[in-house]
């Protein structure tokens, strides 16, 4: 079983999206994914739930989490999402940073197209890996 972080600052957004999508997506016998952040924030932001239950997925329960050792532990994967120089610095995985702005404050037709981005991305990271 393959283990992949979604990581950014707040865990509040992106990286909520881009695990749900992944976990929706993924052969659950060869992958699964989990978010986190650096400095995570209350809550998923409401416009990200909102956008992601238009697409049959509910992340109100969903709750922000500090990436830490023991999250890592047993991860193949870490991918950062446009944090810049706050971003996480996991030794020994494997590496990648999708540069996508941040979804907090903006419209919901912002935020739809972010999220649009995302699942592409973790479509391509799913194919990619042959983990459908």
């Amino acid at each position: 079983m393959k283990k992949v972080i979604f990581a950014c600052v707040h865990n509040a957004g992106r990286s909520q999206m881009a695990a749900a999508f992944f976990n929706a997506m993924a052969d659950p016998t060869r992958a699964h994914a989990v978010s986190a952040g650096t400095q995570p924030g209350a809550r998923v932001h409401p416009e990200v739930q909102a956008v992601m239950a238009e697409v049959g997925i509910d992340l109100s329960g969903a709750r922000p989490q500090l990436l830490t050792e023991e999250l890592a532990q047993g991860a193949q994967w870490l991918i950062t999402m446009g944090c810049g120089d706050a971003c996480p610095f996991v030794p020994g995985l494997r590496r990648g940073d999708w540069p996508l702005e941040d979804p907090k404050g903006k419209s919901l037709e912002r935020v739809r197209e972010i999220r649009d981005d995302v699942r592409s991305r973790v479509l391509d990271l799913l194919s990619q890996e042959k983990w459908r």
